[in-house]
């Protein structure tokens, strides 16, 4: 049809019009079956949308969790510890174990509720607690009267009963908001028989007669972990967090290196993987789950510290340390001096990330903060460069340069609410391997001499504002003080991801 139709716009204006008009009517006339047959409106929020919506396929939505539904029933971790204790110890503690008991979250959580009710907060839920929500116990915010299983969040059963993902079937045809089948058991003759899989093939008497063993390739592969870091609007299917398809364009999917081979093992074999592309040993995998999110283990230590459990708070205070060098390991700096007619004109910093397989930063951009503070001194120790830092109230000074995003809602104005966002005004990430330079302007210097330059690369995640806004929202039930020793929001702890200093001549 395109060659057919380029060649009566070659022979025939006329002919090009009488195409165009006829093209127009047939894509309007479309358009109008489309609606009238496949229903281009959301029949759960009855607004126009894209993004159509097969409700019984996905009987959760907004979470895109389908359950393969039998008489076997989950398992909750402690029940997995007796065969697993060294497992078990690993995940204890991880942000994975308390994916649905974080305090932030559970603060989200309930505005989210408040906002738009359990309908769509359920998205959130399905991802934090998986087991809670298909099996109707989670009905909103809040721990009282829940279950061990759901109170024990992304647990050792959950991702072991994963069975599949529904990557293509979503709204958008991408991993979104869940998108995986739990799949426990099945029923036999005998009655319901748990299944439990595993990245590598069984060994003889794997199980114990508790569960079967089968291997699962999906187990080896990001794919497995896209559908719930990749968190879309619940009805414009915006990626309001994209760590899967960060990683999936980058350099580290095109070299085989997955997730799992970064968070799921100690320091020194991350650093191998990210640095020569070279998968870890099957005896180096580790159920840490370990990333950035060193305030949730900076909250729950001081929990453990509450409840007098020493040994879960020295488990946290690893699994915080290790967060916090991951983000030291991830990025570096270079400063380089931009001379014009000879004299300093401007200091040149590039901002590098050198091992995170996804952008930086990651998850919530438009709530994690990235920033650089710069300071140059003249010889005289007069300041020549002052950029970047927290005010009083614990908010970034006016024009420091913050790598992140500023979502907007329908109104193209600026949101920070999940279910608000639909759109990014500005997205300023790091992509794997990749840089940002970041220009700073000084005033011309008389005769030859020397600068000092100072770099940081500083992360926090989140303003402080925000910070007290979340926790001020838990449920009734989280009494900070109770749980956590804390009277007021403490000042949220800040990185330094990278340093660095130089001494710039004035003149080349």
């Amino acid at each position: 049809m395109t060659s057919t139709m380029n060649g009566r716009a070659v022979r025939s204006g006329r002919a090009v019009k009488t195409i165009f008009s006829t093209t127009v009517s047939l894509f309007v006339g479309f358009l109008l079956l489309a609606a009238g047959t496949a229903g281009l409106s959301s029949p759960a929020y009855g607004g126009p949308s894209y993004f159509s919506v097969d409700r019984e396929f996905y009987p959760y939505y907004p979470s895109l969790i389908k359950w393969d539904r039998s008489g076997a029933g989950f398992t909750a971790p402690e029940v997995c510890s007796g065969c697993h204790p060294k497992q078990y110890e690993e995940w204890t503690g991880s942000v994975h174990a308390l994916a649905f008991q974080d305090p932030v979250y559970q603060g989200e959580l309930n505005l989210a509720f408040k906002a738009v009710g359990h309908e769509i907060s359920r998205q959130c839920e399905g991802c934090h607690s998986p087991a809670g929500v298909v099996t109707g116990e989670i009905k909103g915010p809040g721990l009282k009267g829940l279950s061990p299983m759901a109170l024990a969040g992304v647990s050792c059963d959950i991702c072991h009963s994963i069975s599949g993902v529904t990557h293509g079937q979503t709204p958008t045809g991408e991993p979104e908001n869940g998108s995986f089948i739990l799949s426990p058991g099945k029923d036999t003759p005998q009655g319901p028989k748990l299944v439990k899989r595993g990245p590598y093939a069984p060994s003889d008497g794997c199980g114990m007669g508790f569960h079967e063993c089968l291997e699962s390739p999906l187990h080896l592969k990001a794919d497995l972990c896209a559908s719930c870091h990749q968190v879309y609007h619940y009805e414009k299917h915006f990626p309001i967090e994209a760590t899967y398809s960060e990683w999936k364009k980058g350099p580290y999917a095109q070299k085989g290196i997955h997730c799992q081979d970064c968070h799921m093992v100690e320091i020194e074999t991350f650093i191998r993987s990210a640095d020569t592309f070279t998968k870890p040993e099957r005896k180096e995998y580790r159920h840490y789950f370990n990333g950035a999110n060193y305030l949730l283990y900076y909250l729950a230590e001081a929990a453990a510290i509450k409840a007098g459990d020493k040994e879960l708070a020295t488990n946290l205070k690893a699994k915080y340390d290790m967060a916090v060098k991951r983000l030291q390991l991830a990025a570096d700096l270079e400063l380089y001096p931009v001379y014009r007619a000879g004299s300093l004109a401007e200091i040149k910093v590039r901002v590098r990330n050198i091992r995170a397989g996804h952008n930086l930063p990651t998850s919530l951009t438009n709530i994690r903060e990235m920033w650089l503070e710069v300071a140059a001194t003249d010889a005289s120790g007069k300041k020549v460069i002052i950029s970047g830092g927290l005010d009083n109230k614990g908010s970034l000074m006016p024009d420091t340069r913050v790598f992140n995003s500023d979502g907007m809602g329908d109104n193209f104005h600026f949101a920070v609410d999940p279910w608000v966002i639909t759109a990014f005004s500005r997205h300023d990430t790091i992509p794997p391997k990749g840089y940002r330079d970041v220009y700073f302007g000084i005033a011309p210097q008389k005769g030859q001499g020397v600068i000092t330059l100072e770099a940081r690369l500083r992360y926090r995640q989140a303003d402080q504002k925000i910070a007290e806004k979340l926790l001020a929202s838990v449920p009734a039930g989280m009494n900070l003080e109770a749980i956590y020793g804390i009277k007021k929001v403490p000042t949220l702890p800040v990185i330094d991801m990278a340093k660095k200093s130089a001494k710039i001549r004035t003149r080349k």
